[in-house]
């Protein structure tokens, strides 16, 4: 049995001594947004750049990013950020504000609160409108 592609990429990780977070599509498949998980795996990292090839045509790829993105106190502001990013301001839905209301909803607003400095401002509004609907 092989390990999963997360496993991999935080093994790696892990002897470089480097932090890592996903991004792109393969966030939103960890968020829950989407089914789909893609062929390459796209890890943000304060490491040394570098792409993997694994079986069945699999790709893990980690780019280099600014500290400013791994800094994140929870790591589901993090992929929600990613996410949100990845999908792009003009093309977000009530389907994914929906889904996002439901990701958020166990969570306190204060607890993320701490890392809406780190979002960008469309980001943070966005997520400040999706709490007052919750309440």
């Amino acid at each position: 049995v092989y390990p999963s592609y997360d496993e991999i990429a935080q093994s790696i990780a892990k002897r470089d001594k480097a932090r890592i977070a996903p991004a792109g599509a393969y966030a939103m498949n960890v968020l829950g947004l989407t089914t789909q998980v893609p062929m390459n795996l796209v890890f943000l990292t304060d490491g040394s750049p570098r792409s993997i090839a694994l079986f069945n045509g699999h790709k893990i790829t980690f780019k280099h990013t600014v500290p400013k993105k791994l800094s994140f106190q929870l790591q589901i502001a993090q992929l929600i950020t990613a996410t949100l990013q990845e999908i792009g301001r003009e093309h977000i839905t009530e389907q994914h504000k929906q889904q996002l209301k439901t990701i958020l909803s166990p969570i306190k607003e204060e607890q993320i609160k701490v890392d809406y400095v780190l979002m960008p401002a469309w980001i943070r509004t966005l997520l400040k409108e999706l709490y007052e609907q919750i309440l």
